[in-house]
C-alpha cells in the first residue's frame, strides 16, 4: 500500500547523530523529500541513513563542510526541491498528531507564509511535560523563499515575511535525553557562541545582568511557564537554562574586558 505524503521537503543537518536520527526519519515518512546534510560524520550515521533510503525513505543525503548554524542551514534549504520545507533537528520527531495535522494541510491554497509547532522538551526522569506547561512555538515549516539569518552564530533563525500560523494540535517533540555533563558541555560551547555574537553586535554585560538576567529566566521557566509541575526534572531544566544565562553574560563581559583599550 502507498504511503500518504504531503508535499513538503523536510532538511535536517547532522554530524554524527546515529543515536537519534533513525527516530526522527521515521516520523518523516509523510514527506516527499528529505533533506540530508553531513559535515562528516564517522559514528554510523552514514550507514543508518543508506538503511532508511534502501527501506524506501525519499532521502537525498549531501555532505557540505561546516560553516556555521545558520550557513548548513541556509545550504540545506537551499537543496529542497519542494514549495514547502520543513526544518527539523536530528533530535526531534513529529508526533502522531503532528502528521496527521501536516497531512491535512491544502498547502496548494494556503495563503500563509509559514507554520510554526510547538517542540517541549524532554525531561529525563519524567518525560514530555503536560499540556499545561508552557510550550514555545517554533516556526519550522516554510515555504522555500524564507531565509536565514546568516549573522547569528547560534540559536539560527529565519526570516519570514507574511503571516505565521500556529499548529496547535500536534508537537515537535524534542528528545533531549543527555547526561547533565553532556548537557552542561553543550550549553558551554552555545553560551560562547551567543556571547561572541553579543559581543559583534555592541552589546556589553556587567554585574547587574551577570547577577539577575539568569535570575529571570529560572523564575520565567519555573513559576511562569509551569515547569514546576514537573517536579525535579522541571527544577534541573530551570536551572540548567539559567546556567545557560549567567555563562553567556560572564563571557559576554569577559570579552569586553580582553577588548577594552589599555589604560
Amino acid at each position: 500500500m502507498m504511503r500518504k505524503t504531503v508535499p513538503i521537503s523536510a532538511f535536517i543537518i547532522c554530524k554524527n547523530e546515529a543515536s537519534t536520527l533513525g527516530a526522527c526519519l521515521e516520523s518523516l515518512d509523510i514527506c516527499q523529500e528529505i533533506v540530508i546534510v553531513d559535515s562528516g560524520s564517522t559514528d554510523g550515521t552514514l550507514e543508518l541513513i543508506e538503511e532508511y533510503r534502501l527501506r524506501g525513505l525519499p532521502i537525498r543525503l549531501i555532505h557540505n563542510d561546516w560553516p556555521g548554524f545558520s550557513r548548513q542551514k541556509q545550504f540545506a534549504l537551499d537543496q529542497c526541491s519542494s514549495t514547502w520545507c520543513l526544518n527539523i533537528d536530528s533530535d526531534e520527531r513529529l508526533d502522531d498528531d503532528l502528521r496527521a495535522e501536516l497531512l491535512a494541510l491544502d498547502l496548494e491554497r494556503s495563503e500563509v507564509a509559514a507554520y510554526s509547532m510547538r517542540r517541549p522538551d524532554f525531561l529525563p526522569g519524567y518525560g514530555y511535560p503536560p499540556d499545561s506547561v508552557h510550550s514555545k512555538y517554533h516556526c519550522r515549516l516554510v515555504r522555500k523563499g524564507a531565509r536565514y539569518d546568516l549573522t547569528l552564530l547560534v540559536h539560527e533563525s529565519l526570516i519570514v515575511e507574511g503571516e505565521v500560523r500556529q499548529l496547535k494540535r500536534g508537537r515537535l517533540l524534542h528528545y533531549r535525553n543527555l547526561s547533565l555533563q553532556e548537557d552542561f558541555s553543550k550549553l558551554n560551547g552555545y553560551s560562547r557562541l551567543k556571547a561572541i555574537q553579543s559581543h559583534q553586535r555592541g552589546k556589553t554585560s556587567n554585574v547587574f545582568k551577570i547577577a539577575f538576567k539568569p535570575l529571570a529566566q529560572f523564575c520565567k521557566l519555573y513559576f511562569m511557564q509551569r515547569f514546576f509541575l514537573c517536579r525535579t526534572p522541571g527544577f534541573v531544566l530551570a536551572v540548567s537554562v539559567a546556567g545557560y544565562v549567567f555563562m553567556t553574560e560572564a563571557k559576554l563581559w569577559r570579552l569586553g574586558l580582553d577588548n577594552a583599550p589599555a589604560e
